[in-house]
């Protein structure tokens, strides 16, 4: 279990606090990195310097070139080449100096930025880190599965509703974990007569938020179960698909072998077989979409 993220952060600021969990758990923890300075101005290198220095011995090389007739096209070739590396030199020496902020500074600034959008592993305990573990992997299990991909559930409303299915329930985990702790401190450090009367609606209260945290959860669970009835019925007709297609080299391998004729209709049945696939493939669907329905419900 992970960094788990609103879905409405952008894309690459999920993907920055994802990388970093154990550095996100420092920053949660008050850890605060240093700041960025400005970059100093970039100093002439000894390249520079030597190019500067060598500028007065190249002009008086190629004037002498150029005045004798003999040797000019040598001389145009060294200006040439000389004009070029000086270009070359003042464009390098011109160009902007990367950021070399930290690492760790961006990272804390967009914490910062989404604090409260984000969750991480040792803000549920260990009940709700198992329901959060049921629940992603009931959404991981559709979003990846071929049926979705083609289009046979409807793929846009599952990129959207899951994962923020999946931050609701994560939030929802994380204050009941939160509060959890909290009651499991006031146990231990004893509870008073006058106090005793309040301690048995608050667990009830506790245990009511679960269950109807984990009632969705469970519905998550159907859904992905219906995709797996689908899932499989699509991979078997898609075989099914594929060998139909090589039925005439089979009908023809027998016909030329002399064979036993019973085996075409054997063969045959392949179709059979395919069309009580489409069917169930169809039915598996219709259940994923009716699932699918009570989860927005």
């Amino acid at each position: 279990m992970g960094v788990v993220i609103d879905p409405a952060v952008p894309p690459e600021v999920a993907g920055l606090l994802r990388a970093n969990a154990p550095l996100l758990s420092r920053i949660r923890a008050g850890w605060v990195p240093p700041a960025s300075t400005a970059p100093e101005p970039r100093r002439r290198g000894p390249s520079g310097a030597m190019l500067l220095a060598a500028t007065p011995v190249m002009i008086a090389l190629m004037a002498v070139l150029l005045a004798s007739p003999p040797l000019a096209p040598a001389g145009f070739l060294l200006l040439g080449g000389y004009v070029f590396v000086v270009l070359v030199k003042i464009a390098s020496m011109s160009e902007i100096p990367e950021d070399d902020r930290p690492h760790e500074r961006t990272v804390y600034e967009q914490a910062r930025w989404y604090d409260g959008r984000f969750l991480l592993p040792e803000e549920f305990d260990q009940e709700a880190g198992k329901v959060l573990a049921r629940a992603q992997r009931a959404i991981g299990s559709v979003l990846r599965s071929h049926v979705n991909a083609e289009g046979l559930l409807d793929d846009a409303r599952n990129a959207v509703m899951l994962p923020a299915q999946e931050w609701e329930i994560a939030r929802l985990l994380a204050k009941l974990s939160a509060l959890r702790m909290e009651h499991r401190d006031l146990l231990i450090r004893g509870i008073a007569p006058e106090v005793a009367a309040v301690i048995e609606p608050l667990e009830r209260a506790l245990a009511e938020s679960e269950a109807a945290v984990v009632a969705r959860v469970e519905a998550l669970e159907r859904y992905a179960g219906h995709v797996a009835e689908a899932e499989r019925a699509y991979h078997a007709r898609t075989q099914i698909e594929e060998l139909r297609a090589k039925l005439p080299r089979y009908e023809e391998l027998l016909a030329e072998s002399g064979a036993d004729a019973q085996a075409v209709p054997e063969i045959d049945r392949l179709a059979e077989d395919a069309d009580t696939l489409e069917r169930t493939l169809r039915r598996s669907v219709r259940s994923a979409h009716e699932a699918f329905r009570y989860l927005e419900g």
